[in-house]
């Protein structure tokens, strides 16, 4: 029998708590603050991909109530906005404002007026003189002996780090003996991968509201995915003591990583806030949201061995990260991407060279799954072409070699190692292609006439977070607190910022099934930087494995503390003392069995407490977790393509997911759903080419040029299956493990192969466009 099945709360959809404020359109973000005499700013953003910044002239600007900024006005310190790593991997290269922009639409300057048309007007009014230096949008091209540099000099450390040849940072890992490896290998493929450049497409572009304090501290309400980390830079840069920076929680309406690292718009609203000693407000446009971050292209150059029984011995990979004009986290993704190559299948002997590239293109950070979608997606075509050569079946080509249960894992990297507990690979790949009927789909290249179907799968994984039996370069802890009321309810309070996905409500709930209350019974506190203890952001799939931790962690102390007083009243030992929940009171109840009449509902126990003087239930702690365990996905996917046209479309989707104790099972297979949107769109559609002209981006909005799939786009629900193995995770909250980010990270190769299963045909570059299919197809038949 299932251990969910002593579960009283978690497993069972129940309302979000933000949910009516969400769907009535009453939910406030950032985007919808204001406060009285507030100015409104706007962005002089450079129209170069590289220059330097030779005058701003502010002369021109009439209106006396507008607040000009520019480099010199700002401190110049060199910082990194992301603050996930320790010191010895953060790598600092930005500046508030700079006068040598490297990208299009770096901030140059800003202004603050009255209204945002006066902002615009006075921006407008204000003249920069440029010199245009030579620019590069290929990283290898960036490489090259005589390229303009981007960065001269860096920050490592505290320390001065010379630039060479545009290379940010690089990373080797090596184990085993991979020549002799390839040596004994009976089948060897070896490929190059290009990736594209996707823009997030979340829901709520960057905003922020920062208000001055009489004391010359701030108050920010900020579109973020970390509130201390945004007090932290705000201190670091502006020397402001953080007892003074106040980070107010707001909700996040979307992300997708794009909000790890403190985004431009806070250190320039700070600034204006300071100067003008005024509320200050600063929004992004659709537009120069596009122009603000993106995922990162890479290159990869992978080569992989089997031996004649089909056993994987060697492997290497080559991979080159366009990370545009600055960094936001290169060094710690070159880690992540070996130990996302390494994690998915046994290989006793690899290596790996790996180099971060600067480019004058717009910077680069985090998208869901951080890598692990751009290498999952070439290890997984790479797999299938592999055991085409073998003659073995692709699915169990896989069963033969993936990493499960026991074996060691690297994570996040070579620094975050630890030993699977808890894996449901199996499971997932015989009940996916029991139900998608794997062994009978199309023989590849086998079909004519205009529409070819074809059927392909995928496996990959991600971590729950970035934890590990010892310390490493990444900061991975949270916190929570956890309080009772004088009515019977519970606070609970957490800087852990929810996405959108329900990850409060879920942590939430793990603090109701340890207290053995109902949901409605566990209020969640949209607190601030003051009020809460450290917690480092919401990423790494951490939100319920880690801050779940953390909520269960506080609640088991409050637990105790609730039997310490009790027994106390009840003339009773705290061990004897048992719990029960009383429907009929609405009330949950501490009792010593057996013993009539010896009994308090948690009301009755606050309400003694405050007026027999004895405080307050509560407690507050952090925690880190001592693993990252992967949760394990996969997907079989039934595509049609129109040989015709090119397009290709969806029929049929088979998802399973290991996730441990399944939360919240219609937000859990919400994200599956979402997750295959955003990988679907990876393969078919998305990119962010440069005019190589200008250096701007060709794709400037949704409405022109930058299409991303809706749900008309997508298979029919009755098409698209979602299913979650019985597994249980020991080191996390009720076992249970992370879903956001591994929804996402197979599903490119699961379409790639099926377009192969449909076609014949393979593609190496991404997204595969509706012109490189007609061409495929053309050359190939014309070929026959």
């Amino acid at each position: 029998m299932s251990h969910a099945s002593t579960l009283q709360v978690l497993g069972r959809d129940t309302p979000r708590q933000d949910g009516v404020a969400k769907v009535t359109g009453r939910e406030k973000y950032a985007s919808d603050m204001s406060l009285p005499g507030m100015l409104v700013a706007r962005v002089l953003k450079s129209p170069h991909p590289h220059a330097r910044v030779k005058s701003i002239d502010t002369r021109g600007v009439s209106d006396p109530q507008a607040v000009t900024l520019t480099p010199q006005e700002v401190p110049g310190i060199r910082f990194c906005p992301r603050l996930v790593s320790t010191p010895e991997a953060t790598y600092k290269d930005w500046r508030v404002l700079t006068d040598k922009p490297r990208y299009v639409g770096e901030p140059v300057a800003a202004v603050a007026a009255e209204s945002e048309e006066a902002a615009q007007r006075a921006l407008e009014a204000m003249r920069v003189e440029y010199e245009p230096l030579a620019a590069v949008y290929d990283a290898f091209a960036s490489m090259e002996e005589g390229a303009e540099p981007i960065h001269d000099v860096i920050e490592l450390n505290d320390q001065a780090l010379k630039v060479e040849r545009n290379v940010a940072c690089q990373m080797e890992a090596r184990e085993g003996d991979p020549e002799e490896g390839f040596k004994a290998a009976a089948h060897v493929v070896e490929r190059t991968y290009r990736t594209s450049r996707r823009y997030h497409a979340q829901l709520e572009t960057k905003s922020v509201l920062v208000r001055p304090e009489p004391g010359g501290g701030v108050t920010i309400w900020s579109t973020t995915q970390t509130l201390h980390n945004t007090r932290i830079l705000i201190h670091e840069i502006f020397g402001i003591p953080m007892g003074r920076i106040r980070v107010v929680k707001v909700p996040l309406g979307g992300s997708f990583g794009s909000s790890i690292q403190v985004n431009t718009v806070v250190p320039i609203a700070v600034a204006l806030a300071l100067k003008s000693r005024r509320p200050v407000k600063l929004s992004l446009t659709r537009e120069e949201d596009l122009h603000d971050h993106c995922s990162y292209q890479m290159v990869f150059r992978l080569k992989l061995g089997a031996d004649s029984d089909g056993k994987l011995v060697a492997g290497h990979l080559d991979a080159w990260l366009d990370i545009g004009g600055h960094q936001v986290q290169a060094y710690p993704l070159l880690g992540c991407v070996v130990g996302w190559w390494v994690s998915l299948y046994r290989l006793p002997h690899k290596s790996y060279v790996g180099k971060a590239v600067y480019t004058n293109k717009v910077p680069s950070c985090a998208f869901r799954g951080y890598g692990n979608p751009q290498i999952t997606w070439a290890v997984e075509t790479l797999m299938d072409e592999l055991a085409e050569k073998a003659g073995v079946d692709p699915l169990d080509f896989r069963l033969m070699n993936y990493i499960g249960k026991g074996d060691l894992f690297w994570g996040q990297g070579p620094t975050v190692k630890s030993i699977i507990q808890s894996c449901g690979v199996e499971e997932i790949l015989s009940r996916g292609s029991e139900m998608i009927d794997w062994y009978n789909r199309p023989k590849a290249g086998s079909q004519r006439g205009r529409y070819r179907r074809g059927v392909g799968m995928g496996r990959g994984y991600h971590t729950s977070s970035a934890g590990a039996p010892v310390p490493g370069t990444v900061v991975d802890f949270g916190g929570a607190m956890v309080k009772l009321n004088e009515d019977g309810t519970f606070d609970y309070v957490s800087a852990m910022m929810d996405h959108g996905g329900g990850t409060m409500d879920a942590n939430a709930k793990i603090v109701a099934e340890e207290l053995g209350v109902p949901i409605h019974k566990v209020n969640i506190v949209n607190a601030d930087t003051g009020t809460t203890v450290y917690d480092v952001c919401t990423h790494a799939s951490r939100g319920i494995y880690s801050g779940g931790g953390a909520a269960l962690k506080v609640a088991r102390q409050v637990k105790d503390k609730i039997r310490e007083n009790a027994a106390r009243l009840l003339d009773a030992y705290p061990h004897a003392l048992k719990f029960r929940y009383d429907p009929e009171r609405d009330q949950a109840v501490i009792y010593a069995e057996g013993v009539s009449g010896r009994e308090l509902t948690f009301k009755e126990l606050a309400y003694a407490m405050r007026h027999k003087n004895l405080g307050t239930v509560a407690a507050v702690d952090s925690y880190r977790q001592p693993s990252c365990p992967p949760h394990f996905t996969g997907y079989f996917v039934e595509v049609e393509v129109d040989t015709w046209t090119g397009r290709v479309r969806p029929l049929r989707v088979v998802a399973g997911a290991d996730i441990g104790t399944v939360i919240n099972p219609k937000l859990a297979a919400g994200q599956v759903h979402g997750g295959f949107a955003q990988g679907w769109s990876m393969v078919v559609n998305e990119d962010l080419p440069h005019d190589p002209a200008t250096g701007d981006l060709l794709n400037r909005g949704f409405l022109a040029d930058y299409k991303v799939p809706t749900t008309r786009d997508m298979p029919n629900l009755d098409d698209f299956t979602v299913f979650f193995t019985d597994t249980y995770e020991p080191t996390g909250p009720f076992g249970a493990k992370g879903i956001g980010e591994g929804a996402l990270n197979p599903v490119a190769g699961a379409v790639a192969n099926a377009v192969q299963n449909a076609l014949g045909v393979r593609f190496y570059d991404l997204p595969i466009t509706k012109d490189m299919i007609l061409a495929a197809v053309g050359g190939k038949e014309g070929q026959a």
